[in-house]
């Protein structure tokens, strides 16, 4: 006999197919009362038997409202809005001007707060919107959603970011609720669709311009994730705009979109060539344990000094450790030999260890011995790139960071070991912008946070200095030991706490 536990299993994964959810153990016992209001203990077989044909819609439907979230304002997160207006708007606008047709989705758009603002920006910022032919459409899964998307009623809540002058224009009063003008309202087409299900018909080859898809990736499932950017990229023009959520990255998801920052906030923009989604590694050589770090020498900053100049330090530092080796002890250990290589997967273990073992010219003779396309695979590049950085030559390391972020602009540590060499080349600007991408990229990036909390405290920028202090000593502690050696500059977690913890003394004297 099934116990209760496998049915609510077999339920979790009925739902991730159906509706693209990751339902993660902390719901199951929601999830489990969910199935219990659903149908009766002795019937649960059969209810979770009909739920999954292909007959189902209709249940599903009504599922989908008690499972997926409907919070949502209007003008949520005004930065993106700025930057629709600024640089989305303009640029697609410049790209159709011949056709003069413009096609915008809002894509899991709730109640509809998201799709009314983008067609208020039109509104305000499209030149002669009259002779254009735009079509502006908002999907959910939701129809409880879409219902109240078409009506165009809102409470006040709902327009907290919204500026009062455009309240006043584009709203009407009446009673608690502020009611959208009908001149607005009728712009955008709203339609129940579910994110998961192709329907070519509409996500037709490069049909839209701008997709707006915040906070609705977050809840899928990796393999459900990666199908809907696949398909939001076929649908987008070359050069198309796709904006997120603050907390979702397309990083280890798709390489059809370049990195964009501006405004404050990040987005996407179409490559003019797609490129079939891969999943880059997200991290290089073998896990390490926890006694498999590499000791540290003491670290201490002074006034004005960087983090560059810390890990030049530790450089010159191996540098006269391995010449006094080489003297009393005689000549080195001949390189090892390169390991013979499949072309299409690079064993990078033994120059990882070679890494760790801060033999970085064995190290970086070994990569130079691989076969010629396996030197140029982006993981090699980017040992390449952390081994000329730990060996203070930064120019060089640039050159093969670029060469990196040519080929793939969501690789977080390329951005991070940019930031370094932005930093030694004295443009502290670009080096606190490749070090925020880094950090969106990977939320759980330690080294990056600890860069820009340095640039902050020698900018005399203190509380952010304190912000980013504290938080890569909170990601520190649970930091990858591989990453730690890739990008620790020579330290151990250990000392790069302590540097932090030395770092935020110094901020509260400054205070």
């Amino acid at each position: 006999m099934k116990t209760p536990d496998a049915d609510v299993a077999r339920f979790r994964a009925i739902l991730g197919r159906k509706l693209g959810l990751q339902i993660d153990e902390d719901r199951t016992a929601s999830v489990a009362e969910l199935l219990r209001s659903r149908a009766p203990a002795d019937q649960v077989d059969a209810y979770l038997a009909r739920l999954e044909t292909a007959n189902s819609a209709a249940e599903v439907r009504s599922l989908a409202q008690d499972l997926t979230v409907g919070e949502t304002y209007f003008f949520r997160h005004l930065e993106q809005f700025r930057a629709l207006r600024e640089v989305a708007l303009p640029a697609r606008v410049q790209a159709q001007k011949s056709r003069r047709a413009l096609r915008i989705l809002s894509a899991g758009c709730a109640s509809g707060d998201e799709a009314y603002s983008i067609a208020i920006v039109l509104r305000e910022q499209l030149p002669d919107p009259g002779s254009w032919d735009i079509d502006l459409w908002g999907i959910d899964v939701n129809p409880a959603m879409i219902e109240k998307a078409v009506r165009g009623r809102y409470s006040a809540w709902s327009l907290r970011e919204t500026p009062v002058e455009t309240r006043h224009r584009y709203f009407c009063v009446d009673g608690r609720d502020f009611c959208l003008e009908d001149a607005v309202r009728t712009t955008v087409s709203f339609e129940e669709r579910n994110l998961v299900e192709d329907a070519p018909s509409f996500w037709q080859p490069e049909a839209f311009d701008i997709v707006f898809c915040r906070n609705v990736i977050m809840y899928f499932t990796p393999e459900v994730r990666s199908a809907v950017i696949a398909r939001l990229a076929r649908s987008l023009c070359a050069g198309g705009f796709l904006f997120l959520g603050h907390a979702e990255t397309l990083r280890g998801i798709s390489q059809a979109f370049h990195l964009c920052h501006t405004h404050g906030t990040f987005y996407y923009r179409r490559r003019d060539a797609l490129q079939e989604p891969v999943v880059p590694s997200h991290a290089i050589g073998p896990k390490l344990g926890p006694n498999q770090e590499h000791a540290s020498p003491g670290l201490l900053l002074g006034d004005g000094a960087s983090w560059v100049e810390v890990i030049q330090n530790a450089s010159e530092r191996i540098a006269r450790m391995a010449e006094e080796s080489r003297r009393l002890s005689g000549p080195p250990d001949p390189t090892p030999a390169a390991p013979t290589v499949d072309r299409t997967e690079v064993d990078l273990e033994p120059t990882v260890e070679l890494l760790r073992q801060e033999r970085f010219l064995e190290a970086m003779s070994l990569l130079h011995a691989l076969p010629t396309a396996s030197r140029l695979d982006p993981e090699a590049q980017l040992l390449r790139a952390v081994l000329l950085t730990n060996a203070g030559q930064l120019a060089e390391a640039e050159q093969v960071c670029r060469q990196v972020l040519a080929a793939d602009d969501l690789n977080a540590g390329a951005h991070y070991l940019m930031a370094l060499c932005r930093e030694h080349g004295g443009d502290r600007v670009a080096a606190a912008e490749h070090a925020r991408i880094a950090t969106y990229l990977d939320a759980g990036f330690a080294m990056p946070h600890l860069q820009l909390g340095l640039l902050a405290r020698r900018a005399g920028d203190v509380e952010r200095a304190r912000d980013e202090l504290s938080r890569a000593i909170s990601l520190l502690g649970h930091e990858d030991p591989s990453r730690i050696l890739l990008f620790g500059g020579g330290f151990t977690r250990e000392a790069l706490i302590d540097l932090c913890r030395s770092e935020l003394r110094a901020c509260r004297g400054r205070a």
